[in-house]
Order: structure tokens, then C-alpha cells, then sequence
């Protein structure tokens, strides 16, 4: 069993509201071998919502007009850790450059589009709890 970004699975829980869904991940959701999860939306976020990134910090999560959901993030991170937790999962499959799921790279902070080196708030705590993570676009 592994935990899958719920917007890859192709549940509406963007922040801009869109269904994108990965067939591969709905196949995989659908075959019952996968735990969809959207950290955004488990912290308490609605959909749509505004666009959020991680500060260049690295400390905080901010919206595109200046709020600050840091909370709700941490709360949504906690969150998916219990639900692979509960589920025995060792590994996820998270959606890129997300300010929750990404992995690697994640979008600056600035809202222009520059991504920087790092990890969304869910994926940093799902890694430093030894759970593997793969992005998909």
C-alpha cells in the first residue's frame, strides 16, 4: 500500500480547483493498492484556494496575497504521516513542486515561477519519518 497525492488520483482538490488526474495513479487508487491523501485539504484548506509556496526559509507557507496557512500545512503534513502510518505505507507517490507534496524542487516563495531546492511541508515530514517519495507531474 503506498500514500498518492489526491489531486494525481483525480479528486477536485487544487488550489485553482482542476482535475488533472494520472492514469496510472487512478488505475493504481482504483486497484485498491493506493491511499489517496491531499495534505492542503486534510489541514483544513478549501477548493479552490489561493496559491500558496514555501518562504525561501523555508519556515512558513504563504499565499499569493500575503496570508500565512503555515498551520494548516503542518496540520495536513501530520495528518498524511498518520494515514501511511495507519496503512503500513513505506512509500508515496506525491505531486511535483507542490508547497505540501513536492520533492526536491519547489517554487521559491516569490510566485514567479523560480523553483529553489527543497521539499513541501508533507513530503519533508513523510522523508525524515523514512517514507520514500516519487513526484509525478
Amino acid at each position: 500500500m503506498i500514500i498518492v497525492s489526491a489531486c494525481l488520483a483525480g479528486y477536485r482538490c487544487r488550489y485553482d480547483g482542476k482535475v488533472i488526474p494520472d492514469a496510472e495513479i487512478v488505475a493504481l487508487v482504483k486497484q485498491g493498492g493506493a491511499i489517496p491523501v491531499c495534505p492542503e485539504m486534510m489541514g483544513g484548506l478549501p477548493c479552490p484556494r489561493v496559491p500558496a509556496e514555501r518562504t525561501a526559509d523555508g519556515r512558513r507557507v504563504v499565499t499569493k496575497d500575503g496570508g500565512d496557512v503555515t498551520d494548516a500545512y503542518q496540520r495536513g503534513a501530520e495528518e498524511t504521516l498518520r494515514m501511511a502510518r495507519l496503512y503500513g505505507c513505506e512509500h508515496a507517490i506525491l505531486k511535483a513542486r507542490s508547497p505540501s507534496c513536492g520533492c526536491g524542487q519547489i517554487y521559491d516563495g516569490s510566485f514567479s515561477g523560480t523553483l529553489r531546492d527543497g521539499n513541501g511541508v508533507a513530503a519533508a515530514l513523510l522523508t525524515e519519518n523514512g517514507i520514500s517519495v516519487t513526484l509525478k507531474d
